[in-house]
């Protein structure tokens, strides 16, 4: 073969005239040639086997020319003909090329062959992906509709085709067919085709379907063999980045090609080379390539999931973008690193390196906790949740990161919060502390402990010695010396022998008594005293007196060294690795040794006991910081349960149920406060509350039955142990449904709460009010519960004991009234007991008992044993009635029995009244109350409700008995009726009179019992000083508001009583009780009550905390159901905004957010609240007033009421009087959001404020108005906003008299150029400002100041005549525009 294929870069490149020796297309096929070609070739094929490609190339090549003419059948024919080809040579080339054997000539045939078909496989591939694709976007079927089969046949094939061809190219490129090339390098064009083809198919938008998987690792695999053996890894690089620019899909795609590649085909290093790549471009390349950003962002994200380890080395080319532009770089390096500290640094195991990368990294992720961006600080708080639920989060870190995560709690963003409260989550459910103990159980410990690590640290350094030297740190210290003592020892030998003969003779006796270790001994205390001179002579002297001696036995040959080291020997002790002759008994105790001999031991227990306290008390520390940081982050995330983002609330939701799982301290009180959440009106909201509690509570856990029903009342009765009522309402919506299913467990839960209530198990009194309770909600399911059961219920809690624990009597009424019709709501014949029942008898008996006694929890047991009378009895009344009758005799009884009267003595009655117990009266007085109430409440409800099922069922027997003529006949008349609206009109005004004229005229008539009691509620009421107990005050003021509420004529007569009680009486629950009576009074009577609102809304500013939220919440009800008429007096809420109690304030807030969804009405208000807080006389500071108007004008938000308020304002300025007042004024302006009508209104309202703009507290609020419309205004639009501004500032310094002459003089100047005629004097304004001579003194009306009714004094007496002690006639407030009801109102419950 004397040519050479050489791969084209274009297809048409091989029709040209080529090189010498270069293949060339000699004839391109027609269209009607090619099927006849492509079966030469199929017979070929089987003849010749894969070589054949050299004779038929021409037709394969052919079918590439003429692609988008030929039938798609003659292409996939192609395909499968070029697919054999390839596998043929993938199978024949082993042997040949394992062999060796092959000539240069049969080397070139089977290299053309494999680069012809390798080329018309590939261009074929993309042809028909090209095709594919197309025609993918022509048969998208419309949304909604059904894909025809017919059109996704070919797509289907070639899904299935596509992945035949990838698997051939693999085999065939993972033969080391290099060698066929010159020196085994592989031409560019021949890498360049295969992968091409490759990342076309790779920008198929389907390729990272799951469908599309296979398909996917085939491309990556043959991309992979070509980076390995084909020295694609540059190539790769660079299209890896360039798909990224262009296809943002492929991010995740691209990230698995790279892993593999790193991990399969151990190329590592092109995670470092595509890492660079992308950490060199600059934020100005980021900024413009947009989507591609993203891309990179995802990959980076993808690349550290898959192959963390391979990114470490080169990260530090990435941490550039964290100063960058891009918020998603940001996020993708954050991810990077959090992966690096998830998956490789982690652990006790890291070296010094390692843990000062991962110190650093975790630095960086702290920085970016408050990242400019939000997307970034949300991305950063769940790469943290990543590290904290894998247990990579070092422990020295847990606060810091904990306090930062807290703080972001009050994040602006909605997505950081969300985030935060997750984090939060993570790190109590894989906290190392024990979050189980409170701050406070925590605070009493760790003083503990603390005092006695103070204690061991003042022990062991009053037993510290000072600060030891090492032996041989010590003789390398004094070496030098006593190498020079030595020295001239040795030198001075001969001339001082004689001298030390006589020493030697003189301490010789001495020395040979104290043996050879004393003298070693000796020796090394000189040493260590620096007497070096006499510790050579010792030593010396000892080897002539001890020459046998281990100690001195090296000196048998005097010299400088071992003289040396004999001193050494003795001073430091014999070395781990020298003197091994010498016995460890015979070693001289050194001076430094003897000292740790004996106290060595004791030294290293005292030192390892105070490491162990040390790091209790760091543990203690670190448990209280983490607690404290807890208890912060559940109160704050309590409060986000109310926010108006439902998803924060259900994170909110979610984060109390893992605090209470893991049984956190003040974990219920979230779990509590999220209860009322079940009647959001937001599904979402309300659906994750009751799957908290069914998570929490109904799901129990336990191996039988009888366990889990244990279990249940247990968590359920701690829940409901100190819950308010609110709550104990909330928990029956889950409870109820948990009991209306039927089960083994409901079933088994119910006989737990009996044995609990009835005392065969033993629990607490608190567990078994709960247990009750828990029964009424389990008969709001299901009446037999308690039905059935009504016996055992009188005999536990109402029976003999009811004395002796009247909280459970009272729980057990609850349970009761649930099977009542009122609670369950039943239609048809009402359910009612006997009156003779034996549960009546119990009730009377304990509340006729209860009377006379002083229990404290009496009160609401008969409130609600009332209630359960009238609601449950045949004949409530007679039961009633005598019952008043019982509770007076016993209580005459009582003052019977404490004393005769003494009847020779004056004022004999007078002393008897004093012997009455004013407790006892007080109890008595409110049963007659609750009587009252609850009688006028069942014949309202009741009795109403009766007599419409009566007419109903009469009306229909009347119907059934009429016949078809009669209801012809009275056709007519029936549509007439119905037209004027009068159906059933008439009955029911006819029962409502027959109800309010038995209120009216008899439940106060003389024959009733509750006529007696009123006197002497009235007497009490009007005589406080003769009548001062508190309880008997303040049941005597509740028992009057109940009776008022029978009859619009005992209202009439004693509530101007009421109110001098509620203005008047010294005990702040009495004027808040009278607060809640006269809001009921005025739902019920509004005509009665409307002229007496000033005085309800003058309880706002009350002294008394408790009184201003009474106030406040009585009134929010009144005007948001519009009750009451919204007027002026709303000031006094608005100055609530301000109050020290944060509820009251968080309650007048709410008021506002309410009544702004009124239309216009906080717009309607807002000069009249204005007006009354800039009053001189209230004297309200500066500051609360622009507090309270910036909360106001937030609601303002309409563009035509801006420019109304702007002009209302304006004209306020005429009739203030003082600068406070127009600088109150000017704020208020400042704080509309002023637009370009409303400018236009402020300048034609020039007049009305010019005259004040030497004042700077009006001219700087003005100024900032036009600050504020210079931002973002039109050019002509900002040039009269300057205008302006320029004359504000003229006025201000100037004056405007002056300002006024100047313009003036400039107006005649230019109206007179020619002539000189000087101003005439008259024209000049000779005063300042307010003087205009062109306005009539009518156009400014100053109005009078009001001269305010002195009220009478009311003084509080003991003396008798104190019962007329109200307010007089005068002060009395006439009824002014009465209130048009347009339905009947009824009693409010």
């Amino acid at each position: 073969m004397s040519w050479d294929f050489n791969v084209p870069v274009c297809v048409d490149d091989l029709v040209k005239t080529g090189a010498v020796n270069q293949y060339v297309v000699q004839d391109v096929l027609s269209p009607k040639q090619i099927p006849s070609h492509l079966n030469s070739f199929k017979v070929a094929l089987r003849s010749q086997g894969p070589v054949c490609i050299l004779e038929h190339f021409d037709a394969a090549y052919s079918v590439l020319q003429h692609c988008r003419t030929l039938d798609l059948a003659l292409k996939e024919d192609t395909l499968e003909l070029l697919v054999q080809v390839v596998r043929g040579l993938s199978t024949s080339l082993p042997s040949l090329l394992l062999s060796g054997s092959l000539s240069a000539a049969d080397r070139k045939l089977q290299l053309n062959a494999v680069k012809m078909s390798v080329f018309l496989l590939c261009k074929l591939t993309e042809i028909l992906e090209s095709d594919s694709y197309r025609q993918s976007i022509v048969t998208a079927p419309a949304k909604g509709s059904k894909k025809a089969k017919s059109s996704s046949e070919g797509l289907i094939q070639w899904d299935s085709e596509r992945e035949t061809v990838l698997q051939c190219l693999t085999q065939l490129l993972q033969l080391d067919i290099r060698s066929l090339w010159s020196l085994s390098l592989v031409e560019e064009e021949f890498v360049s085709c295969v992968t091409c083809c490759c990342y076309k198919l790779l920008e198929n938008p389907t390729i990272g379907h799951v469908k599309s998987k296979p398909t996917r690792d085939a491309i990556i695999h043959v991309l992979g063999v070509m980076v390995k053996k084909y020295n694609h890894m540059l190539g790769a690089r660079v299209k890896v980045i360039q798909l990224l620019q262009h296809f943002e899909q492929l991010a995740s795609v691209c990230a698995q090609a790279v892993a593999a590649w790193s991990m399969e085909y151990g190329v590592k290093a092109i995670v470092g080379e595509i890492m660079r790549e992308i950490g060199q471009k600059s934020s100005e390349e980021l900024s413009r390539e947009g989507s591609g950003v993203k891309a990179f962002s995802s990959f980076l994200s993808e690349l550290s999931s898959l192959v963390p380890d391979a990114m470490i080395p080169n990260i530090s080319v990435l941490l550039t973008h964290l100063e960058g532009e891009s918020p998603s770089m940001r996020v993708a390096v954050c991810e990077v690193l959090g992966e690096v500290l998830v998956r490789v640094l982690t652990g006790d195991k890291l070296d010094e390196s390692a843990r000062a990368d991962r110190d650093r990294f975790f630095d960086t992720l702290q920085e970016h906790i408050h990242d400019t961006h939000s997307h970034v600080r949300a991305r950063v708080l769940q790469v943290y949740a990543r590290i904290v639920n894998s247990k990579a989060l070092p422990l020295c870190r847990y606060t810091e990161v904990m306090e930062l995560t807290v703080g972001r709690l009050g994040d602006k963003s909605v997505h950081v919060c969300k985030s935060a409260i997750q984090l939060l989550a993570a790190f109590i459910a894989h906290n190392p502390y024990s979050c189980k103990l409170s701050s406070a159980d925590l605070k009493k410990p760790l003083e503990k402990e603390t005092a006695k690590l103070k204690e061991m640290r003042e022990r062991r350094k009053e037993k510290a010695p000072v600060a030891v030297i090492s032996a041989c740190d010590l003789w390398d210290a004094m070496m030098p010396e006593v190498l020079q003592t030595v020295r001239s020892h040795l030198e001075a030998g001969s001339e001082g022998e004689k001298d030390e003969e006589e020493e030697e003779e003189e301490e010789r006796g001495s020395e040979e008594e104290r043996g050879d270790r004393d003298t070693a001994v000796q020796v090394a205390q000189f040493l260590r005293d620096n007497k070096y001179r006499q510790a050579v002579r010792l030593c010396v002297r000892a080897h002539k007196l001890f020459p046998e001696s281990p100690f001195f036995s090296s000196l048998s040959d005097l010299s400088e060294n071992t003289l040396m080291n004999t001193l050494a020997l003795l001073f430091k002790g014999p070395e781990s690795d020298s003197s091994p002759q010498m016995e460890e008994g015979v070693q001289p105790p050194t001076p430094q040794k003897e000292g740790t001999g004996a106290e060595g031991a004791g030294g290293e227990a005292e030192e390892s006991e105070l490491k162990k306290q040390e790091m209790l008390v760091q543990y203690l520390r670190d448990t209280e910081s983490f607690a404290l940081q807890v208890e912060r982050a559940i109160a704050i995330i309590n409060n986000m349960l109310y926010w108006k983002t439902t998803t924060v609330v259900q994170e909110a939701v979610q984060f109390c149920v893992t605090v209470c799982e893991f049984g956190v301290a003040d974990s219920l009180s979230g779990v509590r406060k999220m209860l009322p959440l079940v009647w959001s009106t937001d599904t979402a909201v309300k659906d994750a509350v009751i799957q908290a509690y069914r998570r929490l509570y109904l799901n129990p856990h336990g191996d039988t039955t009888r366990v889990k029903a244990q279990t249940l009342v247990s968590s359920l009765s701690e829940l409901m142990v100190d819950a308010s009522l609110g709550t104990i309402q909330c928990l029956e919506e889950i409870v109820q449904e948990f009991f209306s299913g039927d089960g083994a467990l409901q079933a088994c839960v119910v006989q737990v709460l009996w044995e609990r209530f009835s005392g065969k198990r033993e629990t607490s009194p608190l567990h078994r009010r709960a247990s009750v309770l828990l029964l009424g909600m389990a008969a709001r399911a299901e009446r037999e519960v308690v039905l059935s059961n009504l016996d055992t219920l009188c005999s536990v809690a109402l029976g003999e004991r009811v004395t002796e624990d009247y909280l459970l009597a009272r729980d057990t009424v609850i349970t009761i009234c649930n099977i009542t019709d009122h609670v369950r709501q039943s239609k048809g014949l009402p359910f009612r007991l006997p009156t003779d029942h034996q549960l009546f008898s119990c009730l009377s008996q304990a509340i006729a008992d209860g009377v006379v006694l002083s229990d404290p929890h009496w009160q609401t047991f008969m409130e609600q044993a009332v209630r359960l009378i009238y609601f449950l009895a045949e004949s409530p009344d007679q039961l009633c009635a005598r019952l008043l009758q019982r509770s007076a005799r016993l209580l005459l009884e009582q003052i019977a029995e404490g004393g005769e009267p003494n009847q020779s003595q004056e004022g004999g009655s007078q002393d008897t009244e004093e012997q009455v117990s004013c407790v006892s009266l007080a109890q008595l007085l409110s049963l007659c109350g609750a009587v009252a109430f609850w009688q006028v409440s069942h014949l309202e409800r009741s009795v109403s409700a009766e007599l419409r099922r009566r007419r109903g069922e009469r009306e229909e027997k009347e119907e059934k008995e009429k016949g078809p003529a009669s209801k012809a006949k009275g056709a007519n008349d029936s549509c007439v009726e119905e037209e004027l609206g009068l159906v059933g009109a008439s009955a029911e005004d006819t029962e409502a009179e027959l109800i309010r004229k038995i209120c009216e005229t008899e439940l106060l008539a003389e024959g009733n019992l509750l006529s007696a009691f009123l006197p002497v509620l009235v007497r009490v009421c009007s005589s406080p000083g003769r009548y001062s107990h508190p309880q008997l005050s303040t049941a005597a003021c509740l028992a009057l508001s109940q009776y008022m509420m029978i009859s619009p004529a005992v209202c009439k007569d004693n509530l101007r009583l009421l109110f001098t009680v509620l203005e008047k009486s010294p005990l702040p629950v009495v004027r808040a009780n009278a607060i809640v009576a006269l809001g009921d009074l005025t739902v019920r009577f509004p005509n009665i009550l409307e002229p007496w609102t000033p005085n309800l809304y003058a309880r706002l500013s009350d002294e008394n905390p408790s009184v201003r939220l009474t106030a406040i919440t009585v009134l929010t009800q009144l005007v948001l159901k519009d009750v009451l008429k919204v007027k002026g007096q709303v000031s006094e809420v608005a100055v609530l905004l301000l109050d020290p109690e944060p509820h009251i304030a968080s309650l007048a807030l709410n008021f506002f957010n309410e009544l702004s969804a009124k239309d216009n009405a906080i717009y309607n208000l807002l000069p009249d609240i204005i007006s009354r807080l800039s009053d001189p006389e209230r004297g309200m500071r500066e500051e609360d007033f622009n507090t309270i108007m910036k909360q106001l004008f937030s609601y303002i938000t309409k563009e035509r009421q801006t420019e109304s308020l702007v002009e209302k304002l304006c004209q306020r300025f005429r009739t203030a009087k003082t600068e406070r007042q127009w600088a109150d004024l000017a704020v208020s302006l400042s704080l509309l959001s002023v637009c370009e009508r409303g400018f236009k209104r402020l300048q034609e309202c020039w007049d009305c404020y010019s005259d004040k703009l030497t004042e700077s507290g009006v001219y700087q609020p003005l100024i900032a108005i036009t600050a504020k419309l210079r931002r973002g205004a039109k050019s002509q639009f900002k040039a009269q906003v300057e205008e302006f501004e320029k004359r504000l500032t003229a006025v201000h310094t100037k004056g405007l008299e002056n300002v006024e002459n100047e313009e003036r003089e400039q107006q005649l100047e230019e109206e007179t150029q020619n002539t000189h005629t000087p101003l005439p004097k008259s024209a000049r304004r000779p005063t300042r400002g307010r003087g205009k001579t062109s306005m009539d003194d009518s156009d400014l009306v100053t109005p009078q100041a009001s001269r305010r009714r002195p009220k009478k004094t009311i003084t509080f007496s003991s003396d008798e005549e104190e019962e007329d002690a109200v307010m007089a006639e005068s002060e009395t407030p006439k009824v002014t525009t009465p209130i048009a009801r347009t339905r009947r109102t009824r009693l409010r419950h």
